[in-house]
């Protein structure tokens, strides 16, 4: 390999993270800060930041896990081996679901999950992650980025000196798997089921017992009873965790998760203490995972709904409408009582609202049209 100057390694690397930066900066629709990241220089390019990020994940979790490490390599080349990020699963530093608390105190750097997690902490975080019969993936993306919701996630998080940034959308999930039928309301009385978030605290109002269990602790449970029914991610996840082999039935549609952000958690005092250049490095390269995530979802859940069906091992169902319908009443009321107790819930769950709204409008024009024709669906 060629020798290069050292002069000449500083000047290619410049020019490569500053076309990072702008990168980072266009994602947001921040022309101005693209301006001004253009012209940001290394203030001390010879030292090497190690930061360590958890997740909720279990140790080497396909695609999620997968993403995270994804995302340090490329903060790693992208800074010239600057930045080097430790990902570690779920227990493996700290329990997965104390990945908020670890950030917070600034034990380690990086956090990876979604904000429902954190329901118990910070209530209003959920809105950043899924909302039961509410925004899917590509409009999530929508209002984080381009509609007002990056700045009232910051507002959200501000106290824990934490910042989240969207890294990744399940897309539409599944509704679960089930040991039991559910022909009707009935059937949900008394029945153990892990759901996290809102989806969890509807079920909980329509009689489920609703759990929030590690993905780690789920086959398990299901398997030797604690839980009659799980909800997890999709086809492929949920393949990969073997729940057809200990459950009867995989219902549809995912009605508690039509869009699940997931995030990326960053000490804001740590993320502050960083060069310029290696903020927005960071930034741009969770934004990266965010799109690389839900293309590998949405690629493998079609491979792996279509291996399920072949197999034959389970029944797949949809929810009645009897019960979906009332899940969707229980919905209004769970969100309407969330916002009237929290003045910060209230502003972004208006938010959230009228954008939500007026993505339904434009949809009705374009995606729900076009689903409806390739389908041989004429209604609209």
């Amino acid at each position: 390999m060629e020798n290069i100057s050292r002069k000449k390694f500083l000047t290619k690397g410049t020019a490569v993270l500053a076309g990072a930066s702008v990168f980072s900066a266009l994602a947001c629709g921040q022309s101005e800060s693209a301006k001004a990241v253009v012209s940001a220089q290394p203030s001390d390019p010879g030292k090497v930041y190690k930061w360590r990020m958890v997740t909720t994940w279990p140790p080497n979790f396909p695609i999620l896990g997968e993403g995270c490490k994804q995302m340090a390599q490329w903060v790693e080349k992208m800074s010239g081996g600057r930045l080097k990020i430790q990902v570690l699963g779920g227990g493996e530093l700290v329990p997965a679901m104390e990945s908020f608390d670890a950030v917070s105190s600034g034990t380690v750097e990086l956090g990876n999950g979604s904000a429902y997690y954190w329901a118990g902490k910070v209530p209003a975080a959920q809105f950043f992650s899924t909302v039961p019969f509410g925004m899917n993936a590509q409009q999530m993306n929508a209002w984080i980025l381009s509609g007002g919701g990056q700045a009232l996630w910051d507002k959200v998080y501000e106290p824990f000196d934490v910042r989240g940034f969207p890294a990744g959308n399940t897309g539409v999930q599944m509704g679960g798997w089930f040991n039991k039928e559910i022909n009707s309301l009935a059937d949900l009385q008394g029945l153990k089921m892990r759901i996290p978030g809102l989806g969890g605290q509807v079920m909980k109002e329509a009689g489920v017992t609703a759990m929030n269990v590690a993905g780690g602790e789920i086959y398990t449970n299901l398997e030797r009873g604690i839980l009659d029914a799980t909800e997890w991610i999709g086809p492929f996840h949920d393949y990969k965790m073997g729940f057809q082999k200990i459950a009867r039935y995989y219902y549809y549609p995912g009605w508690h998760e039509p869009g699940t952000t997931l995030e990326t958690l960053v000490n804001k005092t740590k993320l502050e203490s960083l060069p310029e250049d290696l903020q927005e490095i960071l930034i741009s390269a969770i934004y990266r995972q965010n799109i690389w995530t839900l293309s590998e979802l949405e690629a493998k859940n079609n491979e792996f709904m279509e291996k399920i069906i072949s197999e034959g091992e389970v029944e797949i169902r949809p929810f009645p409408a009897e019960v979906i319908s009332r899940l969707r009443e229980i919905t209004e009321q769970v969100l309407d009582k969330i916002a009237a107790e929290d003045p910060l819930a209230k502003e972004i769950y208006e938010s959230y609202s009228a954008f939500r709204i007026s993505a339904q409008k434009w949809a009705g024009y374009t995606e729900k049209i076009y689903y409806n024709q390739i389908s041989g669906n004429t209604e609209s």
